[in-house]
């Protein structure tokens, strides 16, 4: 029986596959596909993304692979009419993490070179069909092949997840927009690469086109709204085809198509994100409108709370019961990146440091413990904890680092129980304040005290090894 089966190799599934790779979890990832998504979807990676990147080992390549947003270029007649900040500048103040452009497909193959290093694999060509579960574990059936058994599965098989469907879990959402986007990797001879450059609607009713140059490559992301009754055509005739109408560019300067699709935007949330041994993560648990670049960000999240909590059961003897802060945790989390990527797509908001999710914590969870009195502003139990000197030449991140738990004292020589995990003490930190911290494996502040009192409690509590 394997530890964990993840079924879906998107970002979700690989950056889990990761986190439990390196943890010593015996996880088998499996994809309908043939091999991994071919499109640049999700482009957009977000500061905290990024962190958690760094976290994971990929950082360094994913920082090689892409670049900086664009500025966008407004065009109407041929005509350069104005530049269009299409991301308002977020208030980060520790370091140069992002939002940072990849296509997903380069992401995805990162992250399957990662899992490779680890040890893992991903069975491509493996179609799931169902499952059973009993108080064991979790058996998962295919259109070929033979089942796989797990002591428990992660469904991170897109927004038509048949794991979900198999669970009878319902989405609840809404439409975003009735009119069908068109997406495609192309080739364009006729522009320059330094600006996201944008088509808006024309005044016959047509809806806009926006081509933006994919860092680390030579293609562009078309993106265009068609009318609602509209069936797109996905050749490279019916592409050149818009692009000639909605811009002045001919239809020979739309050289090649790499990947193309269409949607509708749509958003929904599933109404659980747990049945039993089975969890759901990434799109097969929350769909979001690509507007406001937070679905796959949204997505390596739910993994990333996932991962250490899977691990610290299955590995370090952490009680069953730590698995039920997921849901907890993560669904009103996806609750308001929905929201957040609706009033984007409306209109009513724009991108900017709410985007970046750097802002995003647990303050209502059960793993959340603070018992100060510390100022208003300073960092509480619940909080991504910030980064910061630790040491000269040396970062607070450097020490948070990896599969463990951190105790961390700021201003205080308290005395530490021993906890059998790193400890790191600073002299002063402003975010912080005074105090001692049990930073968590996924970098947010589980317990935070004026001294150590509580802290034995809470830590074992929650499976801190000893």
């Amino acid at each position: 029986m394997r530890d964990v089966l993840i079924v879906g190799a998107g970002p979700t599934g690989l950056a889990l596959g990761i986190d439990l790779a390196r943890r010593g979890v015996d996880a088998l990832l499996v994809e309908k596909a043939d091999g991994l998504f071919p499109g640049s979807r999700g482009k957009g990676l977000q500061p905290r993304t990024m962190e958690v990147f760094d976290d994971l080992g990929v950082l360094e390549p994913i920082r090689a692979a892409g670049g900086a947003y664009p500025v966008g270029m407004i065009w109407r007649d041929g005509e350069q009419v104005g530049e269009h900040h299409l991301v308002d500048p977020a208030e980060i103040t520790e370091g140069p993490l992002g939002p940072w452009m990849v296509p997903q497909w380069r992401t995805q193959q990162i992250l399957l070179g990662r899992l490779e290093e680890l040890g893992g694999r991903v069975e491509f060509g493996r179609e799931a069909v169902g499952l059973d579960q009993d108080a064991d574990g979790v058996t998962v059936h295919f259109a070929s092949g033979e089942p796989v058994r797990a002591r428990y599965a992660v469904a991170a098989d897109g927004g038509r997840s048949v794991l979900r469907r198999a669970l009878g879990i319902p989405m609840t959402g809404e439409s975003v927009d009735p009119h069908p986007t068109l997406v495609a990797d192309v080739r364009v001879s006729g522009l320059g690469r330094e600006y996201w450059h944008l088509f808006p609607p024309s005044a016959e009713g047509e809806g806009y086109l926006a081509l933006c140059p994919l860092a680390g490559t030579e293609d562009f992301q078309l993106v265009a709204q068609l009318p609602q009754d509209a069936t797109p055509d996905l050749g490279l005739d019916g592409i050149r085809k818009l692009v000639a109408s909605r811009s002045h560019l001919a239809p020979e300067e739309v050289t090649e198509v790499r990947w193309a699709s269409d949607f509708r935007p749509r958003a929904a949330l599933a109404d659980r994100f747990r049945a039993g041994r089975v969890f759901l993560a990434g799109d097969a648990a929350h769909v979001h409108s690509p507007a406001g670049g937070q679905g796959l960000n949204t997505s390596v999240q739910d993994a990333y709370n996932l991962g250490w909590k899977l691990g610290a059961v299955l590995r370090e003897g952490a009680p069953a019961a730590l698995l039920d802060s997921y849901e907890a945790e993560r669904r009103p989390v996806a609750a308001d990146m929905l929201g957040l990527s609706t009033r984007i797509h409306r209109g009513e908001a724009r991108r900017g440091a709410a985007t970046s999710q750097l802002g995003l914590g647990y303050p209502d969870s059960p793993l959340s413990e603070d018992t100060r009195t510390a100022p208003s502003g300073t960092v509480r139990a619940g909080d991504r904890a910030p980064d910061g000197e630790a040491t000269p030449g040396a970062r607070l991140f450097d020490a948070f680092r990896g599969p463990h738990w951190t105790l961390l004292t700021v201003g205080t020589d308290a005395a530490l129980p021993p906890l059998g995990v790193p400890e790191t003490r600073i002299a002063a930190h402003e975010a912080y304040g005074r105090g001692v911290f049990l930073i968590r494996p996924d970098g947010y502040v589980g317990w935070a005290g004026e001294t150590a009192a509580g802290l034995t409690e809470y830590a074992q509590r929650v499976g801190v090894r000893k």
